[in-house]
C-alpha cells in the first residue's frame, strides 16, 4: 500500500473545497460524441449507455457519482485517455439519471450491483469483448468494489480502479452533513428531492408530503432510498451496502485512491489495515485532491486521476 503519491495540486487550489468545486464548474473535455444504446432490465427498466467505439476487444466501463452522469467533465476526462489509447469505452446512466425518470419506483443507489451486473453482462454477451476494467467514482467507486468483492466477477474483468470512495456508508454520510460541507449535501438534497418530485407525478407509490422538511441525506435515506430498494431503513442501507465491507472478497487486481482531504469521506474511508496485505487491492491515501479533484495542467489536459487509472490498466 502506499501513503504518498507523486501528485500537487495547483497553487491556487488551496483548500479541500477549491479541489473539489473547481474542475467540476470549470473543466471542460473534449471528447467526440457518444453512441447512446438503450438496454433493458430484467424487471422492466431500462439503462442508457454512452458507447465510444474504436473495433477494441478491451473495454473500459466507467461508473459516475452521486447524482452525476456520463457527461461529467471526470467521466469525459477518464473516457478520453482510454479511447485515445485504443480501448472502446462504455459510460453508463444509472437509472433517472441519463435526462429521462426510468420506469420503476426504485432508481439507484450505492450498492447497486445488480445494475452494474446486467451492463457487464451485455458487454461480454452482446458485444464480446474479452477484456473490462472498471472505473468507478464516488459512489459508482462504491459499487465497482462491491460488485468485485460480493461474489467472483466473469473472467472477462479483470481489473478495477476506484477514486473517491465513500467505503463506509453511515459515516460518510455523516461527515458530507457537517456544517462545513452544507454546500454539497444541499446541492444533492436538492437534486434528489427534485427526481423524487418527478416520479411521483409520473407513478403513484410515492408520499412526497413534507418532502422539503428533509434536511440531510441520512432522513432522505430513511424516507425514500431505503424502502424503495428494499432495506430496512438508512442504517440498514448502509451496513449493507458500505463497500468496505466486501474488500475481503476482492480477488481481482484493484487500485482505491482516496485522499485524507477529502470533504465527503470519514477516517473509515482509509482502512489502512484491512488491506495492508491484501493480495489483490493497491490503495493510496493522498494528502490533497479534495473529492473527484486531481486538476492538473498539461499538454495533453490530463488530470492525475486519469493518468493513475491509466497507468494501473494498462500495465502488465
Amino acid at each position: 500500500m502506499s501513503s504518498h503519491t507523486p501528485y500537487t495540486p495547483p497553487r491556487f487550489l488551496f483548500s479541500p473545497h477549491l479541489e473539489t468545486i473547481f474542475p467540476s464548474l470549470i473543466r471542460r473535455v473534449t471528447l467526440q460524441p457518444y453512441t447512446r444504446e438503450r438496454i433493458e432490465t430484467p424487471d422492466n427498466d431500462f439503462l442508457d449507455l454512452d458507447w465510444l467505439k474504436k473495433g477494441s476487444d478491451k473495454l473500459v466501463i466507467i461508473s459516475h457519482g452521486l447524482e452525476g452522469n456520463s457527461t461529467r467533465a471526470y467521466i469525459k476526462g477518464m473516457a478520453k485517455v482510454f479511447f485515445n489509447n485504443g480501448y472502446d469505452v462504455l459510460a453508463w446512466n444509472y437509472r433517472g439519471c441519463s435526462e429521462e425518470m426510468n420506469r420503476q419506483l426504485r432508481f439507484y443507489h450505492s450498492g447497486a450491483t445488480d445494475d452494474l451486473n446486467v451492463v457487464v453482462d451485455h458487454a461480454i454477451d452482446k458485444k464480446g469483448y474479452k477484456e473490462i476494467y472498471l472505473i468507478g467514482f464516488s459512489l459508482g467507486g462504491n459499487i465497482t468494489l462491491k460488485f468485485l468483492g460480493e461474489k467472483q466477477p466473469r473472467e472477462q474483468i479483470k481489473k478495477g480502479v476506484a477514486i473517491s470512495v465513500p467505503m463506509e456508508l453511515k459515516t460518510s454520510c455523516a461527515k458530507i452533513s457537517e456544517p462545513a460541507n452544507w454546500i454539497y449535501s444541499r446541492r444533492f438534497l436538492k437534486s434528489l428531492k427534485a427526481k423524487i418530485l418527478t416520479k411521483a407525478a409520473l407513478m403513484d407509490g410515492l408520499d412526497v408530503t413534507n418532502i422539503h422538511q428533509i434536511k440531510t441525506l441520512k432522513d432522505f435515506d430513511d424516507r425514500y432510498t431505503a424502502p424503495l430498494h428494499g432495506f430496512k431503513d438508512a442504517y440498514d442501507y448502509y451496513a449493507k451496502c458500505s463497500s468496505l465491507h466486501f474488500l475481503s472478497g476482492i480477488k481481482t487486481p484493484a487500485l482505491i485512491v482516496n485522499t485524507t482531504n477529502d470533504p465527503f469521506l470519514s477516517k473509515e474511508c482509509f482502512p489502512t489495515e484491512a488491506v495492508k496485505d491484501h493480495p489483490f487491492i493497491t490503495m493510496e491515501i493522498l494528502l490533497r485532491g479534495g473529492h473527484v479533484g486531481f486538476t492538473q495542467f498539461n499538454k495533453n489536459g490530463l488530470y492525475w486521476s486519469e493518468q493513475r487509472a491509466f497507468h494501473f490498466i494498462s500495465q502488465p
